[in-house]
């Protein structure tokens, strides 16, 4: 989500986070319980980091390519 901000609420004052947002729409949601990822979502985690491991990365500028090439179909 682009712009997106973690703040701490109190439930009682306007956290700062809030006061330096323009006026707008916004969606609000809890962080404070994070769901699990499925065993799919695991495995991946695990091969992505095997991968940066044994030196397969890519460059932010690579990833960044890739991105705009798909966003251009």
């Amino acid at each position: 989500m682009a712009g997106s901000r973690v703040l701490t609420w109190n439930g009682k004052d306007l956290p700062e986070e809030l006061r330096e947002l323009p006026a707008g729409r916004y969606v609000v949601e809890s962080v404070d319980e994070v769901p699990a990822l499925t065993d799919d979502e695991e495995e991946g985690v695990r091969q992505a980091l095997a991968s940066l491991r044994a030196g397969k990365g890519r460059t932010i500028e690579q990833v960044r390519q890739t991105i705009d090439n798909v966003l251009r179909r």
